[in-house]
């Protein structure tokens, strides 16, 4: 019996649209346009306009205005009490709080740096000290307040009370005729590490005229 011979099969293989690869070219136009409107973005924020400096400088001396506005007249009640000059307890205010900004003057009403004992309500901080020609960082315990009103009033009783270890450490600062004189024996009796704390306690009176405040 003859074998019968097999039907060819009509059937052809279509390729799937969905198996098709993408091109290169494609890919790389996508590619370029992302990268440029990244680039592009970036450019943009990074750009500072005029309006926004003058605006953002203006913003900054009504911050500094209003903090010296705002403590100006209790560092004259503490003079009176205290003999502690305004400008002296103002500019140290203003430098070691970074205008009331720093998280020691803002979580903890610490206008000063002031440190604590165990004694004290404390807070344990970072801070950088001068030490053998060297800044160094180191942790220390500063003291908390309740209000800023207390800190400044503590940091006047310092001056008059001195140290556990030397009442009178800070008896030629009260005897100083002037801020000068008293931003340099600030530095001689201890106050800060930092060689320039004079320099920068008097730039920062002259600079916003602090000492009129000494004469009232």
């Amino acid at each position: 019996m003859p074998l019968k011979k097999q039907k060819k099969s009509t059937y052809k293989k279509v390729k799937r649209k969905g198996n098709e690869k993408i091109k290169p070219s494609y890919f790389l136009v996508t590619l370029f346009i992302f990268v440029f409107i990244f680039l592009g973005t970036l450019y943009f924020l990074a750009q500072e306009t005029p309006e926004i400096k003058v605006y953002q400088d203006k913003q900054e001396e009504e911050d500094q205005h209003h903090f010296i506005v705002q403590i100006v007249g209790y560092a004259k009640v503490l003079q009176e009490e205290y003999g502690v000059l305004p400008s002296i307890s103002i500019a140290q205010a203003i430098l070691e709080s970074d205008w009331g900004t720093s998280e020691l003057s803002v979580k903890n009403n610490n206008f000063y740096g002031i440190k604590g004992d165990s004694a004290d309500p404390t807070v344990t901080m970072t801070t950088r000290e001068f030490v053998d020609g060297e800044w160094i960082e180191v942790n220390a315990e500063f003291r908390k307040y309740t209000t800023w009103q207390e800190s400044m009033e503590d940091h006047s009783k310092l001056f008059t009370k001195g140290t556990t270890w030397n009442t009178d450490q800070y008896a030629k600062v009260l005897a100083s005729k002037d801020y000068k004189e008293a931003a340099y024996a600030l530095q001689k009796s201890g106050y800060a590490t930092d060689p320039d704390y004079p320099n920068k306690l008097i730039r920062l009176i002259e600079q916003y005229d602090l000492n009129q405040y000494d004469q009232d």
